[in-house]
This record gives C-alpha cells, structure tokens and sequence, in this order.
C-alpha cells in the first residue's frame, strides 16, 4: 500500500463472495482493501475509525438496503463514493444511486476484468483535478466513468444466441461440449462451436479435450468466469 492508493472498504454478506471481491480489489494496482464487512452497521462501525475512499456496496445487506445505508452515511458527513455490486436489474432504483452518489454499478456476477474495468476507469476520474477549460474536458472527465460501448460480434454471430450459449455455459457446472450446447439452445453443433470458441478466445470459458470415449476426444468448455 502507498499513501496514493485508494481505499476501500467491501460491503457484502456473503462471506465467500466478500472474500473474492476483496481479491479482485487487491489485483489492481493503486487500489487496497481497507476492510471486508458484511453489513450496513459493520460498515458504519469501519468508518467510524478508518479513512476510506470508495465503498464496494452490496444493495441486499442483512439489516437494510445498501442505499437506505448511503443516505445515512450521506447524513452522518461520510463522502466516500460508492460503487454498487447487485444482481437487481431495477432502473429506477439506479436512477435513485446516481442521486446519492454511485458512481458505478457492477451487476453480479461479475468476472476480475469486469470490476478491474470499473476500478480503472473511477481511478482516472477520481484523478481529474484542476479547472476544465471547456466543456470537452468536462465531458471527457464524466466519460471515464462510462463502460465502452461492447465490441461487436464475430460476423454470423448475434448478441441473442451468444446469451443463450452463455446461460446454459454458465449453468452447467461439469461443463459441456458443444453437442450438448446445441442440444440445449436449439442450435446446430458447428454453430455452438463456434460461439463457445467465441467465448474462450474473450477469456470467458476454457476447453480441455474429453477422453474415455471411442474415437477423437470432443472439446468440453467450462465457464470461468474471467
């Protein structure tokens, strides 16, 4: 840790979950994990005694909402900024985080790259200082916080079947090959080959070859999440 580094402090309840988000903290360079909680009076008592940055908030906590939390540590002086981690897909409640001060949402679950992204780009905001000369340099501040527009696809490829692909990846824990994905997206086998080779060469699954059967072993994809 350095004396530049951001601090933050991980607010989730789920321990295992908690645990992953601080490591994923850890990896990025210039950020340090100020402590790991597990609820919104666990948060307040951190705060009370150390100086923190940027809070990692989970919305669904053990005593109250995440942004019922933000508004009492708005009142209480607390300006730390705030990025939220839930698996709740509700505009209106991110229209209400935006007016309290998130700056970032992150929806569960999300992969090292994802939050690695988002700590990256609050980074180079947070480093903006100074006064704008203009309004192309206050709009190239605001724009560090927004995520790039997704890559577009392999051509052949559509965003609605790679979801699809994806969910039943993700889904199956032993993994599956891609005759099995096929089989459960409605899909010819080449063509769920090609988007699960799509998602190992985007870093999101990995292929092993599949032995004990007769014949050229067939590929099983895994989803790994990063």
């Amino acid at each position: 840790m350095t004396s530049a580094d951001i601090r933050v402090l991980v607010v989730e309840d789920d321990p295992v979950a908690a645990a992953a988000h601080a490591l994923y903290v850890g990896r990025v360079p210039g950020f340090t994990v100020s402590g790991t909680v597990h609820s919104g009076a666990g948060a307040r008592r951190h705060l009370e005694t150390h100086a923190v940055d940027l809070l990692l908030l989970d919305l669904y906590l053990p005593d109250g909402h995440g942004l019922a939390l933000v508004r009492t540590l708005r009142a209480a002086g607390h300006t730390a900024d705030i990025i939220a981690v839930t698996s709740a897909r509700d505009l209106t409640m991110v229209r209400e985080g935006v007016s309290l001060g998130v700056v970032q949402y992150v929806l569960k679950p999300f992969t090292f790259a994802t939050l690695r992204d988002r700590l990256t780009r609050y980074a180079h905001f947070r480093a903006t200082t100074g006064e704008a000369s203009g309004q192309d340099e206050v709009d190239r501040a605001l724009a560090a916080l927004r995520a790039p527009q997704p890559a577009a696809l392999p051509k052949g490829l559509t965003a609605a079947t790679l979801r699809a692909v994806t969910d039943v990846l993700r889904a199956a824990g032993d993994g599956l090959t891609a005759t099995e994905a096929a089989a459960d997206v409605g899909i010819s086998r080449i063509t769920a080959r090609r988007y699960l080779e799509h998602l190992v060469v985007s870093g999101r699954a990995a292929r092993a070859p599949q032995y004990g059967q007769v014949g050229r072993p067939e590929l099983r994809y895994r989803w790994s999440g990063h």
